[in-house]
């Protein structure tokens, strides 16, 4: 079953926006993108919170997850959250499959 992780980053004076172009250029995101079970893996700037970064992240299964969850990039993640003061929310959807008759 699909699964979809909305991640909130916001922090002060652009830094949310600094953390997401650090982790293109330190090539966490392509390795992020080349994890087995990983669909999708996008940054976004709303537009009417300019503090605020939006990752959707979207993923085969939910093992797929936990094991990206235990990967040590998690660690190099934390660290530039830390790095640049972000707060987080996230929100986790499931992919409801219909079958139509």
């Amino acid at each position: 079953m699909a699964l979809t992780v909305n991640i909130y980053y916001t922090g002060k004076n652009g830094s949310a926006k600094k953390f997401a172009e650090e982790m293109g250029e330190s090539g966490l995101v392509e390795k992020i993108r080349a994890e087995e079970g990983n669909l999708r893996y996008e940054y976004f700037f709303p537009k009417d919170d300019p503090e605020t970064v939006l990752l959707i992240d979207a993923w085969e299964s939910e093992a797929a997850l936990e094991f990206h969850h235990k990967s040590p990039m998690m660690k190099e993640i934390a660290a530039l959250r830390e790095k640049y003061h972000l707060k987080m929310r996230v929100q986790k959807f499931t992919e409801v499959k219909r079958s139509c008759r």
